[in-house]
């Protein structure tokens, strides 16, 4: 059997990023250390290059378990992943964030974890746990913890809200970077925002956002991920700013990791023409600069972190090496699978199909239009399809019921209608809900919400797809976001499971995918919580005939 193993020489053409440049030479190490560079004239056909680097992911997008997303990343060359663990603290707190880091260090790679900056998200839903300035002010002093994570609650940036400004202090306090999250941000409330210390921003969708932010001084992560693909509007940055730029996906669910991670976007960039060391600079360099990691850059006395590649026009990796370790070869993982202890936080009790239950006021609806692709949703007024006096799901207009069930504590669902999910049959439920992860389902019928509900409950997390008497799921027994099995064996079980819910009648690229930014309450225009019918633009619950 395969396994992880130490590295004392090699040769090849050595990219020299911090130098801007590429000779041939050879790199000696001792425990885990690049003791010596020597170059040479030998021709080499194999490339040396830094590790690539994540610099902002949530690994629960994965659906993995730290030490099993590491068994899949370092094929595709990545050696260190920026990790905000924001969707497990959602549901575990400070022990989610803990279970993390302890299950990252049972595995040679290189996790960076930051301190969730907003959980929970907002106040207009249930989640696990609350982390308040206090509790993050703890997760700073630790060693593990190397940034704070993405400042999501940027009203509470712009009005000095003493919670959000003391975490930022905390931050400061300890030297550690602060991370952003500010879509759309402009003029003097940009300003306001990057000078109250945060250094970075995920969320530009233009180009010419970006350079603002930029010229502010904001480093911008370029993100390519699983829901949000930003990699084309703004690649150009990579040649005209490169010291302002770095590669980062946020959510990369098990069916796209497997084909691919920062490599992907490299390839991409490198195919564009842009320079291949302005290239490796975002991909490499800058996030070791900017959040002070302790990664290897190829320099006599750096950790021996690096990747192998062929040539920089087919960027296949050969071999990845992470402190003097070989972890992966050829395509294939060196590390093994380390066995794990679950951890969760799952409550609900089963449902029935008259817990799924509207009652008709004689009133048009407020229903929310689901859009293909995005996190965005419109707000409609419609009037419904009644029978016995109660709001059905109506297949013909494709509006269809949709519910947030509390995952911590039994109560009442939370049940309104949804456009554009396509569904002729059955129903899909959910316990991977953004950004409190309560239990979310859309479905044609009451007893198919139920069914599909019960069958995430009875396995405490998960995915389902249910219609007559079919049922398909895919457990995620830690915290109801991931699972220890093998990133192959998920990705295949994904791809099922949303092939079989398409199958239902869905036109969507990914009914799973949209389905969980549904609860999204900072994401415009109409979500739905577990406490109700949420008006984003308004910040505040409306009721289901609300004008």
């Amino acid at each position: 059997m395969d396994t992880v193993s130490n590295i004392d020489k090699i040769s090849g053409n050595i990219a020299d990023v911090l130098n801007n440049r590429i000779f041939s030479g050879t790199l000696e190490i001792i425990n885990g250390i690049i003791v010596n560079i020597t170059e040479d004239k030998e021709k080499y056909e194999n490339y040396i290059i830094p590790g690539l680097i994540d610099s902002h992911i949530h690994i629960e997008s994965s659906m993995l378990i730290p030490s099993e997303f590491a068994r899949i990343a370092p094929v595709h060359g990545t050696v260190a992943v920026v990790a905000d663990p924001h969707e497990i603290a959602n549901v575990l707190g400070v022990d989610g964030i803990k279970f993390m880091i302890e299950n990252g260090k049972s595995v040679p790679f290189k996790f960076y974890f930051e301190a969730p900056s907003c959980v929970p998200a907002t106040a207009f839903e249930t989640s696990g746990a609350n982390i308040d300035a206090d509790q993050i002010e703890e997760l700073l002093k630790e060693p593990e913890i190397i940034a704070l994570g993405e400042m999501m609650n940027v009203p509470g940036v712009l009005s000095d809200d003493p919670q959000v400004m003391g975490k930022i202090e905390a931050a400061k306090k300890y030297g550690k970077p602060i991370d952003g999250h500010a879509p759309d941000l402009r003029g003097d409330n940009l300003k306001k925002y990057i000078n109250a210390g945060i250094s970075t921003d995920h969320e530009c969708y233009e180009k010419e956002e970006a350079m603002e932010k930029i010229k502010l001084g904001m480093k911008i992560l370029i993100r390519e991920g699983s829901a949000a693909k930003d990699f084309d509007a703004l690649s150009s940055l990579i040649e005209e700013y490169p010291d302002f730029c770095m590669f980062a996906s946020d959510d990369k669910h098990p069916n796209d990791l497997v084909k691919g991670h920062i490599n992907l976007m490299v390839k991409k960039a490198l195919e564009l023409g842009y320079d291949k060391m302005k290239v490796l600079q975002c991909a490499c360099v800058n996030p070791v600069k900017h959040y002070k990691l302790d990664t290897g850059l190829l320099q006599k006395g750096d950790k021996a972190d690096f990747i192998v590649i062929d040539s920089f026009e087919n960027f296949n990796i050969l071999k990845t090496v992470i402190y003097g370790k070989i972890v992966s070869e050829n395509g294939w993982s060196l590390i093994p699978k380390v066995k794990t202890t679950f951890i969760n936080n799952f409550q609900a009790e089963l449902k029935k199909p008259e817990d799924f239950i509207i009652k008709y006021t004689g009133k048009k609806i407020n229903i929310i239009e689901a859009l293909n692709g995005l996190l965005v949703t419109n707000r409609l007024i419609i009037a419904p399809k009644v029978s016995d006096n109660h709001i059905i799901s109506d297949t013909d207009r494709d509006i269809l019921k949709i519910a947030v069930i509390n995952r911590y504590k039994d109560s009442t669902p939370s049940v309104a209608l949804v456009k554009n999910f396509g569904f002729k049959k059955g129903a899909i439920a959910s316990s991977v809900a953004h950004d409190s992860h309560n239990i979310i389902a859309v479905g044609v019928s009451d007893e198919d919400l139920a069914n599909a509900v019960n069958l995430v409950i009875k396995n405490k997390g998960g995915l389902s797809v249910v219609h007559e008497d079919f049922e398909m799921s895919l457990p995620l027994p830690v915290a109801g976001l991931m699972t220890d099995i093998g990133a192959y064996k998920v990705a295949e079980n994904y791809t099922n499971i949303e092939k079989e819910a398409k199958k239902l009648g869905s036109n969507l690229d990914d009914p799973f995918m949209t389905l969980s930014f549904m609860a999204l309450l900072v994401i415009p225009d109409l979500k739905i919580s577990d406490k109700g019918l949420f008006d984003v633009n308004k910040f505040k619950f409306i009721g289901i005939d609300e004008p």
